[in-house]
């Protein structure tokens, strides 16, 4: 199993790190510069480690064509009524914008990269001097793409959305043949959003185990529950879309996190990490103050010298400074060697 953190732009990236948080802005900008701008700052005030951009143009991604499988007519898609070349048309980011929003992440302390979906957006964000690298779901399987990617010898993030184990093994096998020495796979329900019900964490340990490499979430789930649990199975990445306000709308509005949940989400992500710990049995050196909390044995009335402790005069009560009180039965009807007031604590000196 992997134990090697993975360094991306100078952030570590590993199950001995806090988890990565990225926010990714997609579409939310609406088309907007400053709104994508405002979304940059408001990503960095929340905390978020990362901010990912998509890099296409609907020329890029599919055909202008209205009809048959061209168009969107599942009336439970998000995106219904939506040729995909208008929906795409709404929905990618100026590739004249890239720089600027790169910048202003970086001023803010964040990484800055994006999801490429030919080689042409390769190209052009290797001019841009990315420091990683995503794949998005529907991509996981374009395998002359992920050699592409993989051969800038860049961390590669990877969504697995989709995939079976099979198609995983095609894709991780290809992407390290073609260099990539720093992988990431990113557990991934590609719906929008994602029920709990179907996102299946369980799998995280279990995709670690079979590639021997980071695993994270790309989650599409509404709130950080989910996010959150996978902490505890060994995720060490968490991708979650960002927007400023669902109430703007945008073309992932719906299933996207606004500045207070990634805010929080980065808090609880955080303390689900550090809870994880070691495993420890026995008093850590916090609670040893408190081991004096416990219950142990009291005399409770006073004695004179030779009588006889009974369950009158000797009681299992707190604080902890007396014999443990799995000696009652073993100190009843034996008698004090001198007197004793109300409120002693126990010890076998006092006995005779």
């Amino acid at each position: 199993m992997t134990t090697t953190s993975i360094n991306i732009d100078g952030r570590l990236v590993g199950l001995d790190q806090p988890p990565l948080i990225i926010a990714e802005m997609s579409g939310n900008h609406n088309h907007s510069l400053s709104r994508a701008m405002e979304i940059v700052d408001a990503a960095a005030a929340a905390g978020a480690h990362a901010l990912k951009l998509q890099t296409y143009t609907a020329d890029t991604m599919t055909l202008n064509i209205n009809e048959g499988e061209f168009y969107i007519d599942d009336s439970s898609s998000l995106w219904a009524g939506n040729s995909l070349y208008n929906l795409y048309c709404e929905a990618y980011t100026p590739w004249d914008w890239h720089e600027a929003i790169f910048k202003r992440a970086r001023e803010l302390g964040m990484i800055p990269f994006s999801t490429p979906f030919d080689d042409t957006a390769v190209d052009f964000l290797e001019d841009l001097n990315v420091p990683c690298y995503k794949i998005a779901s529907f991509e996981n399987t374009d395998i002359p793409l992920i050699r592409r990617v993989a051969a800038t010898g860049k961390p590669l993030i990877i969504s697995t959305g989709m995939a079976t184990v099979a198609e995983l093994d095609e894709t991780v096998r290809a992407a390290r043949g073609a260099g990539c020495k720093d992988l990431i796979l990113l557990k991934c329900t590609s719906t929008y959003p994602a029920t709990p019900q179907n996102t299946n964490i369980l799998t995280i340990p279990h995709m670690r185990k079979l590639f021997n490499c980071e695993i994270g979430l790309s989650d599409h789930t509404m709130g950080i529950g989910v996010s959150v649990a996978s902490v505890s199975l060994g995720a060490t990445v968490i991708e979650k879309h960002f927007t400023l306000c669902r109430a703007d709308g945008g073309v992932d509005s719906t299933f996207s996190m606004e500045p207070a949940e990634l805010a929080q989400l980065v808090t609880e992500s955080e303390r689900a990490w550090q809870a994880l710990g070691i495993i420890n049995y026995g008093p850590t050196e916090a609670e040893k103050k408190s081991l004096q909390h416990r219950r142990s044995l009291y005399v409770v009335k006073n004695i004179k010298m030779g009588e006889a402790l009974t369950r009158e005069n000797v009681r299992a009560i707190r604080p902890g400074l007396g014999l443990p009180t799995k000696y009652m039965d073993h100190v009843l009807g034996k008698r004090v060697s001198r007197d004793v007031e109300k409120g002693t604590a126990l010890n076998w000196n006092l006995l005779g």
